[in-house]
């Protein structure tokens, strides 16, 4: 079932705005996903400044639990920025986001590590990473309806996995900054100020972020119910009441979607420089290609699923994750080079996933409820599931010596997330019109798409 329009509208925005709202939704996840991202791939070097631990794994994992501590709120930060984005609009909400990311991210570069300030400075982190969490929150329910309620019907796939692919790409561009520290700083000048380049960055990228999604215009599925005086006081009564259900299957679609992201995007340069001790340059040489390959694959499997619908396309990476994970996880164990090619290999698998998640989440909720509701169920499932991944793996491979136990983790989630695939409806409009014209054809008389939004 599906909440947006199946079918083309005569008020359909101009293919320039709609363009506008694509390249300004994925800018500002660019900045507000490289913010996320870079203390993941700084992990090993922030355990050492902010941690006084001499054993390097306990100081690893001292610092993937303040990477997993942000995620603790993040459930909070979905409902107040979902219920905001429901009520004032996408836009405003959007802008404010990613301006709270910034300024955190920024702090996080200027405080002074536990040599200087002591206990004060892993304190000072958390905080920071909390007010981290809280606005990420917010961020991916907000820029992907921002573009869905944009793109026209059969195009939503393509158009919105540009989000995807924004965040994918923040990824990518942090992964690329760490790499140069990697590659022009000594160990000692990186521990000692080279780490907190990254999150400085945060501040000059905010601004252009923030300057673009600025110039951005409300989208029309909302300014269509501002004007005709549906907002909803209380949303989050609405989705809780009414779409239950659709906030239980976004998070499961997003189970194996965090789970997924944080280890193979995150977890594994840290993985491939320090548990298979290949060295920082080849773990972030092999996260900058896999993040290369999955930007590719995701617009294409975005248009794919507008064409065959999203379910087959989910359940197809889900399947693919079930048998191949273990044995890529594996060959990662035969040198660097199989390393690169079975990390490339997992962020494939993870890329095909991708294409059409947001899609598929944005189609399950209606107009009122959509930025909300969406945010509820994504943020929930990342605070269990992905934030707690990398300490979680990190964990097991230390108590159990089996390097690649970290594919176990990803094998349960992509069950589970492929469990509900099977139970859930498909929502593509492609899909669904043919569907339609099927059974009219058959002598159904006219008519009408399920779940078609009357608002």
């Amino acid at each position: 079932m599906s909440y947006l329009p199946h079918n083309q509208e005569k008020s359909q925005p101009s293919p320039a705005l709609i363009r506008k709202a694509t390249i300004g939704a994925a800018v500002g996840s660019v900045v507000e996903w490289f913010d996320v991202a870079v203390y993941g791939y700084l992990a090993a070097t922030i355990g050492q400044v902010f941690f006084a631990i001499s054993d390097p794994t306990v100081a690893l994992l001292s610092s993937f639990a303040v990477f997993g501590a942000a995620f603790v709120v993040r459930p909070l930060g979905g409902l107040y920025f979902g219920m905001l984005g429901d009520r004032i609009g996408r836009q405003k909400t959007l802008a404010a986001v990613l301006l709270l990311v910034s300024a955190a991210t920024f702090g996080i570069g200027i405080v002074p590590g536990y040599a200087s300030i002591g206990i004060l400075a892993p304190i000072l982190l958390v905080l920071l990473r909390l007010l981290q969490g809280f606005s990420a929150g917010g961020e991916l329910g907000g820029a992907s309806a921002f573009v869905a309620e944009y793109a026209p019907p059969k195009r939503r796939g393509y158009l919105v996995s540009f989000v995807e692919m924004g965040a994918i790409a923040g990824f990518l561009l942090g992964s690329v900054v760490v790499l140069t520290l990697n590659f022009s700083l000594s160990q000692h000048d990186l521990l000692e100020w080279g780490w907190r380049i990254p999150f400085l960055l945060a501040a000059p990228m905010g601004l252009v972020g923030l300057f673009i999604r600025n110039k951005l215009e409300e989208t029309p599925e909302f300014e269509a119910l501002r004007s005709s005086g549906k907002v909803l006081k209380n949303p989050l009564k609405q989705t809780i009441t009414h779409h239950w259900k659709a906030v239980l299957v976004v998070g499961g679609f997003a189970l194996f979607q965090n789970a997924a992201v944080y280890i193979i995007l995150t977890f594994l340069a840290t993985h491939i420089s320090s548990n298979l001790k290949y060295g920082a340059q080849i773990g972030s040489i092999s996260s900058v290609i896999t993040m290369v390959a999955v930007c590719i694959v995701i617009p294409l499997t975005g248009a794919l699923s507008d064409r065959i619908g999203r379910k087959k396309v989910l359940g197809t990476s889900c399947v693919a994750a079930i048998v191949l994970a273990y044995p890529l996880f594996v060959l990662m164990e035969q040198g660097s080079v199989a390393a690169i090619a079975g990390h490339v290999g997992l962020g494939i698998i993870l890329g095909i996933f991708l294409g059409p998640v947001l899609p598929a989440m944005n189609e399950m909720f209606s107009t009122e409820v959509r930025y909300g509701g969406f945010s509820l169920g994504y943020n929930l499932s990342a605070s269990l599931f992905g934030g707690t991944a990398p300490f979680l793996v990190t964990l097991l491979i230390a108590n159990t010596g089996i390097t690649a136990s970290p594919s176990f983790y990803i094998i349960a989630a992509a069950l589970v997330t492929f469990f509900v695939l099977v139970a859930t409806k498909e929502t593509a409009p492609r899909i669904l019109e043919s569907r339609a014209k099927a059974r009219e054809s058959a002598g159904a008389g006219t008519p009408v798409l399920e779940g078609r939004e009357t608002a």
